[in-house]
């Protein structure tokens, strides 16, 4: 009896112990859930129904003039055109490069790999706000204001240390015996990183590759730093736009936020289980 009620009792507070938990997940997704649903209820609208006592309704008469509205006058078309001319270059290199950093400083053995690899830490240190003058002047020197190629070069370098810290843990956790078998073949290094090293840290390509591409997608203060030309902006500036003949006309403003957030969103659940599965293999250490 007295073991039946222990049991019982185990039970019980496992039953409530999962209970909070998802309780507690549940607001979490609430939470992260809610914002966008909110944003894109309110881009439907017209801009005198904003105001009213519901926060949270779908319009009987929805707007959708409103996207229309906000792809013609907020240049959609063309910042979109001008984000993925910088963002497809330095979300590449800003991926292939760290990849083969870690791979020379966890798989090769070579003098002063242990400083490299300490000043690569040391890079992730740097914050980006103290290094907006210093590179300001440098592009001038140089004649990259007001080029794509600023924004594509501060990318990459501001993505390079974690990146390549990240690729360090799938690295090593991939058998040394794999290269070993390569090399007595007579396969080189690069045989080795482009058809063995590479083809089984996929997963952490993709995950490096999504978080590179958001944090790329979404600047706003590196691109509104280096670049002046209204030709040349990148697609946060839309929202930008807005701020003077069109502000009040916040149904639309709304619209653009939407238009905005929507294609890393949609980049995000399509690669989503990569992501997870290359989240949890890089960190299991070999």
């Amino acid at each position: 009896m007295i073991t039946n009620t222990m049991e019982d009792r185990y039970a019980l507070i496992k039953k409530i112990t999962k209970g909070f938990i998802f309780a507690i997940l549940f607001a979490l997704v609430l939470a992260q859930i809610f914002p966008l649903i909110w944003l894109f209820t309110y881009s439907i609208k017209k801009s005198g129904d904003l105001f009213g006592p519901d926060l949270l309704s779908f319009p009987k008469d929805p707007q959708w003039i409103n996207y229309a509205t906000a792809f013609v006058n907020g240049r959609i078309a063309v910042y979109l055109a001008n984000t993925l001319k910088i963002v497809i270059p330095s979300v590449t290199l800003g991926t292939v490069l760290p990849f083969c950093i870690a791979y020379a400083c966890t798989r090769m053995q070579w003098q002063d790999k242990k400083i490299v690899w300490s000043l690569i830490i040391l890079g992730m240190t740097i914050p980006i706000h103290t290094t907006l003058l210093p590179n300001f002047l440098w592009y001038n020197f140089f004649g990259l204001i007001d080029t794509h190629a600023a924004l594509i070069i501060s990318y990459i370098a501001f993505t390079m240390s974690f990146n390549s810290i990240v690729f360090s843990g799938f690295l090593m956790g991939i058998p040394r015996s794999m290269e070993e078998s390569a090399f007595i073949d007579g396969a080189g290094y690069f045989t080795i990183i482009g058809k063995i090293m590479a083809p089984i840290s996929i997963n952490g390509f993709i995950t490096v590759g999504i978080m590179t591409f958001l944090n790329h997608w979404n600047d706003f203060l590196m691109a509104n730093t280096y670049i002046s030309t209204e030709a040349k902006r990148t697609l946060p500036f839309s929202i930008v736009r807005f701020e003077g003949q069109y502000a009040s006309d916040y149904a639309v403003q709304f619209a653009v936020m939407m238009l905005v957030a929507l294609p890393p969103l949609i980049f995000y659940f399509v690669f989503n289980k990569w992501m997870l599965a290359g989240a949890t293999a890089g960190a299991v250490k070999g």
